[in-house]
């Protein structure tokens, strides 16, 4: 799995690659053969040297969910959505480190659920995967991706049956795709089903998902990152949920936002490193529980389709703005106050949903 350094690099390996190849090395001349001399002639000439071909310069796109510059084979993938476990037994999660964008969000009995989107980037290993649910399936739509889950709700279910062709391909591990995920030894049902990647990419294909993202999509814009002398000195984000509380720390040098759970750094153990992100967006989003979409259980709902308040970090400044998502297919906008897209720096990206009462605080 190729971490965030790791596809930055791929930034400065391309300047210095144009950079030593600003003009064409010189061909050295050849001698002519045998068949290059005129027989008639008793002075023959030597052809003329081949002119040197230009060096190849590296093909570089930029992925569609991160900006990133990768391989053109790696931009443009279909995206795989992923909902991810977060009881305290299912911790740590593996993960975190290859996917373009994490969103959290409060699910059922007070905990909350991440959602893994994977594009350029891979990991080997990937979960606890958990159930669907409605709002992880509509931002999952936005970007047309496949989505990996083991079940989910009776409304959930309902509509990835009736509503989902064209907006997400669905890969069930209850519904003839088992064989993109595994058991692990070390946890307990339901905390232990994981998955991969590679094994995602060979069932979405068998699903009938597309190899790559409709062009037609909506890109998120994205910016280069600043000199180191105009991005904010320091920066701290503290954002409690019922069952934990995540922080950032921002790193100027690294421009990177370190995470942290409950006061202790978050490693991923699929790669055994730190999590970090480019970007922190945290969306203020109704939230509820309803005892009547599936009698006998209170399910989490949550209004992802609409407007409402959104903060946006990057680079050790607060930017507040708003969100704004027309429908399920739609790309949820981030808007500054004149109502133009606040583009986000190059790199990942955590969403953190949280109810509108939610105090989430700043400090340096």
């Amino acid at each position: 799995m190729r971490s965030l350094t790791a596809r930055l690099a791929v930034v400065a390996f391309a300047a210095s690659f144009v950079a030593a190849c600003g003009g064409p090395a010189p061909t050295p001349a050849t001698s002519p053969s045998p068949a290059d001399v005129a027989v008639a002639s008793p002075s023959p000439s030597p052809s003329p040297s081949p002119s040197p071909s230009p060096s190849p310069s590296p093909t570089v796109a930029y992925g569609d969910l991160d900006g990133l510059p990768v391989d053109p084979a790696l931009a443009h993938r279909l995206p795989l959505a992923v909902p991810i476990d977060d009881n305290r037994v299912a911790r740590p999660q593996s993960g975190f480190n290859g996917a373009s964008i994490v969103y959290q969000a409060p699910a059922d009995g007070g905990e909350t659920r991440y959602m893994f989107l994977y594009q350029s980037g891979d990991s080997s290993n990937i979960g606890p995967v958990r159930s669907a649910r409605l709002y992880f399936v509509e931002w999952a739509a936005e970007y047309r991706a496949a989505f990996a889950h083991y079940g989910g709700d009776v409304q959930t279910l309902g509509w990835i049956k009736g509503k989902s062709k064209g907006l997400i391909t669905n890969v069930d591990a209850l519904a003839g795709s088992a064989a993109a995920f595994h058991r692990i030894s070390s946890r307990k049902a339901p905390h232990n089903a994981y998955t991969s990647t590679a094994a995602l990419r060979k069932m979405a294909a068998k699903r009938g998902g597309p190899a790559d993202l409709d062009a037609a999509i909506h890109r998120r814009p994205f910016v280069d990152e600043s000199p180191v002398a105009s991005r904010g000195p320091s920066q701290s984000i503290r954002v409690p949920y019922k069952t934990g509380v995540v922080t950032y720390n921002y790193d100027r040098t690294a421009n990177a936002y370190l995470r942290s759970l409950d006061g202790r750094a978050q490693v991923d153990p699929a790669d055994g490193k730190r999590v970090t992100t480019r970007n922190v967006v945290v969306l203020f989003q109704k939230f509820r529980i309803d005892t009547k979409i599936e009698p006998g259980h209170s399910r989490p709902v949550i209004d992802s389709i609409g407007k409402g308040v959104a903060w946006i970090f990057r680079e050790g400044v607060l930017t507040k703005g708003q969100w704004s998502k027309a429908n399920v297919g739609a790309t949820t906008l981030l808007l500054d106050a004149s109502g133009k897209e606040i583009p986000l720096v190059r790199g990942n990206t955590f969403v953190q949903v949280v109810p509108l009462t939610t105090k989430v605080t700043v400090g340096d």
